[in-house]
């Protein structure tokens, strides 16, 4: 027969996590409501055969008379009984016959009423006392032990003897001797240890269990195969009894097994066997291998189930029945076992039960303790980072889409900003879906028919059926099944991000919505952009957001706009107005930082649209970001400044800024909010001047060759490291978070021997220095007193 159980999709398997308790509370409270009420149906009934047999109890007898009526019936039975050999064999068996039934001895045989007649509810009690059939009080009956029978001429005789009764007095009273003797034993006086002595015996119990554990440990990891089983042994000790060490011991035995299963299991996933090939023959080899796998994924269920276990007890605060560990203790537990949980989620993403890992961390990326809640966030970026395929990062955004749409986008931000570490780049899109790809084509059975012989159709088919097992068998995905898992897994993701902007706008997530919206807004079908676009216009304009996801608005409609949004017809002057009008919001303060974000924004603004932007636009902002640079720290100005050049080498006619004179009428305007219509080509770049003196040295090099109009060659041209590289780089380089000067200034040191004489002269200088001033004062002065003092001196 045919195993018809089917595996448990996982969208169930994530229904069943997130209610598992409930059912549970549920599944115990309908017990004890059902035990309560077995139990009070029993206690019903019981009242009810106590009432009914004080109903039913005989009025006593007087003893004489039971003494008459016993005679009189043992002589009545001897008048009646005759011999059996008097009686005729027809009335032997009818006297048998009629022993058989019950209602031959209860009936009453001086009534003439029918058997099954109704009882009469008006019978008094003696009569129905009488009526009810006597018991003769028989011997019990021995027990026989049956023996090995005999055999002799006449045939088989069986042997019994009879088994021997043991004298329950006698044993009670030896079973009491020995308990008093047990009491008397334990009522001495247990040997009172110094903490000294308790704490060296503490410490010899624990180096006991870890010479324990690393046994086992050792066995399994050299002989796997063989040892398999020692995994229980191993595994029992999570389970251990001695307050004095459980704890320790518990922790060292789920990151033993936890070390044990990254380096004992095998690169692929194990599936479990079918019928038909259980009840087939096998090589040895293949029968330890196969019973190697079983009990590998067994005892790795077990411990799963117990890391499970433990992080439950220490969420509902649940001691258990031992109190082995104390509620304190259970925390530290927890944060083991799911630092366990979280290295086998990173380390084992293609074995089993890799889905139930990703349902218990994922909701514990939400816990309220930090350091649990990092501990998940951190596996989850590491595990989408090293995903090539995208099984394991589909599992994931599935259940944190759940998660956060069941909480009621009551979650972390962290619990979003994980989205960004995704390792997509490209999707399938309808236009090209068939032409990624192409699968490899077999020959249909009409050709095979048409084209081939029959021993060529043979062989062809046992061709095919070996290449479409190869093809099943192969590690690498192909590009085609690549890109439909991450088409997939970005669906989801922008399903949740639409989610929150619609229903939840006011909520702490939309940074991590409006960030991940700017990385994969490239990936958005074009069907979506006009209402996105919207959407992020209306956000900027209500004033509710701040500086940074304003920009982060500005940075996705640019993305939507530069990928497959270049054939729609729309002008985002709206966007270049909110930009240019917020850009002194920054400053060498906190918002140093959102100067990353302004840089990415106006590389996609300017320098991937430079078709689509004005002249005039262009020397707005050239001119905005001057002066910006004057206020900010060293890396922004340096960005900045980068970007500047961007502008002079992308469009045209910008060193009208290096130029005195004025182009065309009007003045310059620098506190209108618009770009287009500020006269910016009226002023000049005079901040480049200040930047020449920074004390910054790139920001110099970068001041000086943008006043000699940004050369790509010649001795106004900048160094490669630093023209090579982008504006975002450059900020990122030269960032100064560790207070600390970047670059380092160089510190010249003399040389040892040299000190003393070097200090020497540079004194020795200092003070002819003094004496010349003084004396240069002196003349000029008082000449007449200056010269009477030399000759004084010199007389002297």
């Amino acid at each position: 027969r045919k195993n018809t159980k089917r595996v448990p999709s996982f969208r169930k398997l994530l229904r069943t996590s997130q209610i598992k308790l409930d059912n549970k509370l549920k599944n115990k409270q309908y017990k004890q409501k059902s035990a309560a009420k077995k139990y009070r149906k029993e206690q019903k009934k019981l009242r009810e055969a106590v009432r009914d047999a004080i109903s039913r109890k005989p009025f006593p007898l007087e003893e004489c008379r039971k003494k008459q009526v016993v005679g009189k019936w043992e002589e009545k039975e001897e008048e009646d009984a005759l011999p059996l050999d008097m009686m005729d064999e027809d009335d032997l068996k009818l006297m048998e016959d009629l022993a058989q039934k019950a209602s031959f001895l209860t009936r009453d045989l001086s009534s003439n009423e029918p058997v099954h007649i109704k009882k009469r509810k008006h019978e008094s009690v003696i009569e129905k006392y009488e009526k009810e059939p006597r018991r003769l009080q028989t011997e019990p009956e021995k027990e026989v032990i049956h023996l090995l029978p005999i055999k002799d001429k006449t045939g088989i005789i069986p042997q019994t003897v009879e088994k021997p009764v043991l004298n329950v007095a006698h044993d009670e009273e030896e079973d009491t001797e020995d308990m008093e003797e047990a009491e008397d034993f334990n009522e001495e006086p247990l040997p009172v240890l110094t903490p000294e002595e308790m704490a060296a015996q503490r410490r010899q119990r624990l180096q006991e269990r870890k010479m324990h554990i690393a046994a086992l440990a050792s066995a399994i990891l050299s002989e796997p195969d063989s040892n398999i089983k020692k995994l229980k042994e191993l595994r029992a000790m999570l389970m251990e009894q001695d307050p004095n060490v459980a704890v320790i011991v518990r922790k060292l035995v789920m990151v033993s097994l936890m070390e044990i299963f990254k380096d004992i299991t095998p690169s692929y996933k194990i599936r479990p066997l079918t019928e038909a090939e259980k009840a087939t023959k096998v090589k040895k080899e293949t029968q330890k291998l196969r019973e190697f796998e079983e009990g590998l994924v067994s005892q790795y269920k077990f411990y799963l189930e117990n890391l499970e276990q433990t992080i439950k007890d220490w969420k509902q605060r649940k001691l258990k029945k031992s109190n082995v560990i104390s509620l304190k203790a259970y925390k530290g537990l927890a944060e083991v076992a799911v630092k366990c949980l979280c290295e086998l989620l990173v380390a084992l993403p293609h074995f089993n039960f890799h889905n139930n890992i990703i349902v218990l961390i994922v909701p514990l990326m939400n816990d309220p303790s930090k350091m649990i809640s990092e501990l998940c966030v951190e596996a989850v970026k590491k595990l989408f980072k090293q995903d090539k395929l995208g099984y394991a990062s589909l599992g994931v955004v599935k259940v944190i889409s759940g998660l956060v749409k069941g909480r009621n986008y009551d979650v972390r931000p962290e619990v979003l900003k994980v989205f960004l570490h995704l390792r997509i780049k490209e999707v399938e899109l309808q236009k090209d879906s068939e032409d990624i790809a192409p699968k490899k084509k077999f020959m249909t059975y009409k050709e095979k028919r048409k084209n081939l012989s029959r021993m060529q159709r043979k062989w062809k088919k046992a061709e095919e059926k070996l290449e479409r097992e190869l093809l099943e068998a192969e590690a690498s995905e192909s590009k085609e099944k690549k890109l439909k898992l991450h088409t997939e897994t970005l669906n989801i993701v922008f399903v949740t991000y639409f989610r929150i902007l619609k229903k939840a706008q006011k909520s702490p997530l939309l940074p991590a919505v409006l960030e991940g919206l700017a990385k994969f807004a490239h990936l958005i079908n074009v069907e979506f952009f006009d209402d996105l676009l919207i959407v992020l216009h209306s956000l900027i304009a209500s004033g509710d957001l701040s500086y940074r996801e304003s920009l982060h608005c500005i940075l996705s409609a640019f993305h939507i706009l530069s990928g497959q949004g270049d054939v729609l017809n729309i002008d985002p002057m709206k966007f270049y107005t909110h930009l240019y009008k917020t850009l002194f919001s920054l400053h060498a303060g906190g918002t140093n930082e959102d100067i990353g974000i302004v840089l990415q924004c106006l590389d996609v603004m300017f320098a991937k649209r430079r078709k689509q932007v004005s002249q005039q636009r262009a020397l707005a902002f050239l001119k905005r970001l001057s002066i910006l640079a004057l206020h900010v720290l060293p890396n922004s100005s340096v960005g900045i400044l980068a970007t500047n050049r961007v502008f002079m080498q992308t469009f045209p006619k910008m060193d009208l800024l290096l130029d005195n004179e004025s182009q065309g009428s009007g003045v310059y305007l620098p506190e209108l909010e618009e770009p287009e219509h500020c006269n910016a080509q009226n002023t000049a770049l005079w901040e480049l001047h200040l930047l020449q003196r920074h004390y910054h040295p790139t920001v110099q090099k970068f001041a000086s060759h943008l006043i000699a109009g940004a050369p790509t060659e010649g001795s106004g041209a900048l160094p490669l490291d630093l023209s090579q590289r982008s504006a975002t780089e450059l900020f990122e380089t030269y960032c100064m978070k560790g207070m600390t000067f970047n670059p380092p200034v160089a510190s010249v040191t003399p040389r040892r021997k040299d000190t003393f004489s070097q200090m020497d002269s540079f004194v020795d200088e200092e003070l002819n220095k003094q004496l010349q001033q003084h004396i240069s004062e002196t003349v000029a002065h008082k000449p007449l007193d200056f010269a009477k003092h030399l000759k004084e001196s010199s007389l002297a």
